[in-house]
């Protein structure tokens, strides 16, 4: 049985419950993952530990094991700009092919107001549950590194 749990300014993690998110999501999004700390920096925007916009931390538990996290970070630019980005989103590497991620998006989108956007590597095979979703691809993004 698949445990929901989702952490937001209502109902945050304590900090164990905080650590173990974030060792899951950096040991789970491999290659196209993050450092600890920009992954907690993340999950504390979506929990307003500073001043944010805000968002939520979803974990999907099975026999008391994270099976599969997401973070969502509200944007305050709704209108013009998606109001929701999934900065992370990692399914157990030991867990993969079992629906746990298409479980984990689907409750996503429920639980979230507002448009999402999302950043995928062209080469990543989640790329292709994502559009099954509904996630397309209009623009070419572009970035300045400074």
């Amino acid at each position: 049985m698949i445990q929901t749990i989702i952490f937001n300014t209502q109902n945050k993690p304590t900090g164990s419950e905080k650590s173990e998110v974030i060792d899951f999501l950096f040991e789970n999004l491999q290659q196209y993952g993050d450092p600890k700390n920009q992954i907690e920096r993340a999950i504390d925007y979506s929990l307003q530990e500073f001043t944010s916009f805000g968002g939520f931390t979803m974990v999907l538990k099975e026999d008391g094991e994270i099976r599969a996290a997401v973070v969502i970070n509200r944007t305050g630019m709704d209108g013009y700009i998606p109001e929701n980005i999934l900065v992370y989103i990692a399914t157990d590497k030991n867990h993969r092919g079992k629906g746990i991620g298409k479980e984990l998006i689907k409750r996503t989108i429920e639980e979230t107001d507002g448009d999402i956007a999302l950043h995928v590597d062209a080469d990543n095979p989640a790329k292709m549950l994502y559009e099954k979703f509904g996630f397309t691809n209009p623009y070419l993004e572009m970035r300045l590194k400074k």
